[in-house]
């Protein structure tokens, strides 16, 4: 591996602070390890920037940990165990769910993994929401709170905030007709049975649709952060935009539009 290709832990430190992420934040990062690089240390180096970046002393780092797949139903509800039920969104977040420090939220099929300050803020309460994405979920909460959304080396089309703006709408495609039962494990072992509205996968999207307009109204910032093109994302003037969009037309985020 030639040492021009080789990224450090020092060189995403310096990138994610050029991007502007700041000590303090609350970040809900999206991620690809391999469009960084060859990282030195590979997924837990990238970990230890974004929480150096953040300081878990006053930020919050948060990671998509999505179980979710397009047989969940009522005749197939998902089980959910917040200590073994692996994510399939990357090496990332995977790795950071399992460190020590680490608080995953209970969700069916939509959980996240944070450290730091608020961790626990950002995460409670998640198995109570209605929708898996919506109101009182880590995804709406970050918004309500000026956090902020890292897509690192990943489109706008692994924004799962975006299932937020739909959640809030209450568009007609993206959820299940009914109610699904489903059962989560939590850290004691305690079974937790909710109804709750699980996604219908059955609506292709396009969410780079709004990539420029985010761009132009400021709410979006691109950069690269190793060999990987980014975009910051600030959420709770992304929320506002696009829920406004999506309610002058409802069909704005489907690949049908």
């Amino acid at each position: 591996m030639s040492a021009n290709n080789r990224v450090s832990k020092e060189t995403i430190l310096h990138d994610l602070r050029q991007l502007g992420v700041q000590s303090g934040m609350e970040l809900l990062v999206h991620s690809s390890l391999s469009r960084i690089g060859y990282v030195e240390g590979g997924a837990d180096t990238v970990i230890d920037a974004l929480l150096k970046a953040v300081d878990p002393a006053e930020g919050t780092l948060l990671v998509p940990t999505l179980t979710g797949t397009s047989a969940d139903s009522a005749e197939q509800p998902p089980f959910f165990d917040v200590k073994a039920s692996q994510c399939w969104t990357g090496v990332i977040p995977e790795t950071m769910r399992l460190r020590e420090d680490a608080v995953r939220s209970l969700s069916p099929t939509h959980s996240v993994a944070a450290i730091g300050r608020n961790a626990f803020d950002l995460t409670r309460g998640h198995e109570d929401c209605w929708t898996t994405c919506g109101f009182g979920s880590p995804y709406y909460r970050l918004c309500r709170r000026r956090g902020a959304i890292l897509l690192l080396g990943v489109t706008l089309e692994s924004n799962t905030t975006f299932h937020t703006v739909e959640e809030v709408v209450g568009v007609p495609y993206h959820l299940q007709p009914k109610p699904v039962t489903c059962t989560m494990t939590d850290e004691q072992g305690r079974s937790i049975v909710r109804s709750t509205m699980l996604h219908d996968w059955g609506t292709p999207r396009n969410f780079s649709v709004l990539e420029a307009p985010l761009l132009a109204e400021g709410i979006m910032k691109a950069g690269r952060i190793g060999h990987a093109d980014c975009f910051l994302i600030d959420a709770e003037s992304f929320l506002a935009y696009s829920t406004d969009q999506l309610q002058s037309n409802p069909r704005l985020l489907t690949a049908q539009s």
